[in-house]
């Protein structure tokens, strides 16, 4: 059996690192993962509910962003898929993180974040299209090496976040049920 190039095991390793990133970010918020505390679904997205305010527009742009290298993994590890393919891989792993931070207890789950994650994977697609119509066949090794220095620099923000001695406050999730932190590790209502 023939080994998979090099470039494609790099980019599966770089994939599963961003993933598990992925899912630190969105149900831990990248503190020490934890479980239970409050719940709430948003079906109506974007706006004001009874139970929950707008969404932030800080909120949307983090949650898009978040979802943009998912879109150019997909993209660079299966180029040969029609471009609907990667978007419900993306929608649907949105979608599982939202049921996680229910089921889980660990934040507000909302059809706005599944929107604003599948556009980001779909800006992700996009950009690699943008990329390959500029680099041709150094698409892979170019967005590869990008895609390296953006791991290793998360991974660094990230250590240096999760250790950091200044963490005063720790907000979880927003709205109503948002639950605040205190520095004694004591929960409070806002």
């Amino acid at each position: 059996m023939t080994r998979p190039p090099a470039r494609s095991r790099s980019l599966v390793v770089l994939f599963a690192v961003y993933l598990v990133l992925l899912v630190w970010t969105v149900l831990w918020k990248l503190e020490v993962p934890w479980v239970g505390g409050d719940t709430m679904v948003k079906l109506v997205p974007f706006v004001r509910t009874h139970e929950a305010g707008p969404s932030a527009p800080v909120e949307v742009f983090v949650n898009l962003a978040l979802f943009v290298p998912f879109g150019v993994y997909l993209g660079l590890l299966a180029p040969s898929r029609p471009w609907w393919a990667p978007v419900i891989v993306m929608a649907g792993a949105s979608l599982a993180l939202e049921v996680a931070q229910y089921v889980l207890a660990v934040g507000r789950s909302d059809t706005t974040d599944v929107i604003a994650n599948t556009a980001g994977g779909l800006a992700g697609l996009g950009l690699l299209a943008v990329a390959r119509r500029g680099l041709s066949a150094r698409t892979t090794t170019v967005m590869l090496r990008v895609c390296s220095v953006g791991t290793v620099l998360v991974l660094l923000g990230g250590g240096l976040y999760a250790v950091s001695p200044w963490q005063p406050v720790h907000v979880r999730d927003v709205g109503p049920l948002s639950r605040v932190d205190a520095p004694d590790g004591h929960h409070s209502r806002e």
